[in-house]
């Protein structure tokens, strides 16, 4: 049989499924070595989803913090007319506030022609600077507020003879507990709870609150709205303060009184705006980190294998052969990595938020980034060490150590 000539031989083709097969063979016989370099990636990774998720989680913890202090918060009020007379809101008021696209809350309080005392012994006139509110079953929970003591009015207690008492108003009546009486608009009523202060409407520390159907059917409080507390989207709070006033009473809005958005919103804007740029620089940083310390565990990894590289070099593989079945290993040591180093991270940033009582948050470009960065990174480093190996003679790689 006539060999055949030199020209007439054709290199060996592998298959992708070859190719494939070749790719695995090093992470199945070289456990440890491949473990730990895939422990060196989800390292790096996780490195990135913990700073960049820890440090989003603060900010959105800051920026509830802000909000709950009111940035958000709009207060709409009876106005006065040329003559200086107060011009009372629209029964209306409320409801056509509520509609505006943007408001995410609406609540009220009415006045009321009670007043609120110890016991019925006390003279009419000492009246503590002590005012009866009507007020809506959402007024805490639109206003973030909380109670010291008991518990809030609610569907069943709001047409019965219960208070609700502002932080300094319990003081003055000297009442230390839920259960406790006062007089108030000529009848004995429950003291159902005590408020915790608060800075957004201090008018309601001095304030004995009494549910609105109560209040309109035996405290002379009419439907008249007597302050009505807006909660905004915060990126709309501007555009709902210029027409909350036409909105609220259409035939006068100039004889409404509407906040003006709290300094807070331009606080809360800015904050934003430079924790926003500290969590990209820190990405940053920690991608460059993570990446470079991916890069010199594959460096390491690959070139340890030079020895390896010049025995199939001799065996008869090709460059390119042996450069994708490099690559197919990094791209499945990277892979691994990453999802290894997403799930550590974010387990990492739930824990730490949940600890601190923060709202866990994790950027969804941290999320898509960190594996593909893996990839990318574990890729590049496997490719230079594995071109380089393959272009060295077999006989000099053999040698190598």
């Amino acid at each position: 049989m006539t060999p055949r000539t030199g020209t007439g031989l054709r290199p060996a083709r592998l298959t992708p499924a070859d190719l494939l097969r070749l790719g695995l063979i090093g992470p199945r016989t070289r456990r440890l070595r491949s473990a730990l370099c895939a422990l060196g990636i989800s390292l790096g990774i996780a490195a990135v989803i913990a700073v960049t998720g820890i440090s989003a989680s603060n900010q959105a913890h800051l920026m509830e913090r802000l909000d709950r202090l009111g940035s958000n918060l709009i207060t709409v009020s009876p106005g006065k007319d040329a003559s200086q007379k107060e011009v009372p809101l629209p029964e209306t008021a409320e409801t056509m506030l509520g509609n505006i696209a943007p408001v995410q809350k609406v609540t009220a309080t009415g006045k009321t022609t009670a007043h609120v005392y110890r016991n019925d012994l006390v003279p009419t006139e000492q009246t503590n600077s002590i005012s009866v509110l009507a007020t809506r079953r959402n007024l805490l929970d639109t206003l973030h507020g909380q109670l010291s003591a008991g518990r809030w009015l609610d569907a069943a207690s709001e047409s019965l003879p219960v208070t609700v008492l502002g932080d300094q108003a319990a003081q003055r009546l000297g009442i230390s507990r839920p259960g406790e009486r006062v007089w108030l608009g000529g009848q004995w009523y429950a003291v159902l709870g005590i408020l915790t202060s608060n800075e957004l409407v201090p008018e309601l520390d001095t304030a004995a609150l009494v549910g609105w159907p109560q209040a309109t059917t035996h405290l002379g409080a009419d439907n008249h709205p007597g302050a009505i507390y807006l909660r905004a989207f915060t990126e709309r709070v501007d555009s709902v303060q210029r027409v909350a006033g036409a909105t609220a009473n259409p035939a006068n809005p100039s004889a409404v009184a509407v906040s003006r958005p709290s300094d807070l919103l331009k606080a809360r804007a800015e904050t934003q705006d430079s924790l926003n740029g500290l969590v990209l620089a820190l990405a940053a940083v920690a991608l460059l980190v993570g990446g470079v310390g991916i890069a010199n565990t594959m460096v390491v990894g690959v070139m340890e294998r030079r020895g390896e590289i010049g025995l199939r070099r001799a065996l008869g593989a090709r460059s390119g052969q042996i450069t994708a079945q490099f690559l197919i290993e990094a791209v499945l040591l990277g892979f691994l990595g990453g999802i290894t180093g997403l799930t550590l991270g974010a387990a990492t940033v739930l824990t730490y938020a949940t600890l601190n009582d923060w709202p866990a948050r994790i950027p969804l470009y941290t999320l898509a980034a960190g594996p593909l960065t893996a990839v990318f990174v574990a890729t590049l480093a496997g490719l230079y060490p594995a071109l380089r190996a393959t272009r060295m003679p077999p006989t000099t790689a053999l040698r190598a150590t």
